[in-house]
């Protein structure tokens, strides 16, 4: 019986990698969270099959801000595994990480796409997205086209932050807000701006992209 897939996933702490985690062990993978007091997160590679990034860079305006964040644990994981052609799920501020990682500049602050308070406490806030047909996101959920997504962010990229090594592949209905990237030269490196771990906000044919990656790991 050959072993499941291990996904290592960042994360700020055990409660923030948990609904990850729980994603990867529901499509019968194995999760490996990798948490900022390790102490060499990048030798957490040897031993997984596949990243998950949820974690996204220090915001600054300066151009030495920007050079520190691409040295940050986060960068040097991503860059890591993409040399070994991993594959890689960038998450909400791991989609900033991904970005910065391939030499884009760092989130804007924006309005519009944070979270909203109900009942004394933050919840997610919606809104509709395109897919571009016949990217690499819209083969692995299933379509392109328009779809109602949650939204906790409030810090998001436009083209003109965008790395010239990444594609976008779904933007904000409301104002063209990039929702994903992806890799032309890697296999399956991708990155969504949306919160595909709370399943109950989204559709579920994006629980795809967890099932995706534990099987892109599994052919390792």
């Amino acid at each position: 019986m050959s072993a499941k897939p291990v996904i290592g996933i960042t994360a700020e702490s055990e409660a923030d990698g948990q609904p990850y985690a729980d994603a990867i062990k529901r499509l019968d993978g194995t999760a490996r969270l990798i948490l900022p007091d390790n102490a060499a997160p990048v030798e957490a590679l040897a031993s997984v099959g596949g990243l998950i990034v949820t974690v996204g860079p220090d915001v600054g305006g300066s151009m030495e801000h920007e050079e520190e964040s691409r040295k940050s644990p986060e960068a040097l994981l991503l860059k890591a595994a993409m040399g070994k052609d991993m594959p890689v799920l960038a998450v909400g501020d791991g989609l900033h990480s991904l970005n910065v990682a391939l030499g884009g500049t760092p989130a804007r602050d924006v309005s519009g796409h944070g979270p909203i308070q109900q009942d004394g406490e933050e919840a997610s806030s919606y809104h509709r997205i395109y897919i571009t047909p016949g990217g690499k996101l819209a083969a692995i959920v299933g379509s392109g086209g328009f779809v109602r997504v949650n939204s906790l962010h409030r810090r998001g990229i436009r083209e003109a932050q965008k790395s010239r090594l990444l594609l976008a592949s779904a933007y904000s209905l409301e104002d063209g807000l990039i929702e994903g990237l992806e890799s032309p030269d890697h296999d399956w490196v991708i990155g969504v701006q949306f919160e595909p771990q709370r399943r109950m906000e989204i559709p579920p044919h994006f629980d795809r992209l967890f099932q995706g990656i534990v099987e892109r790991a599994g052919r390792r």
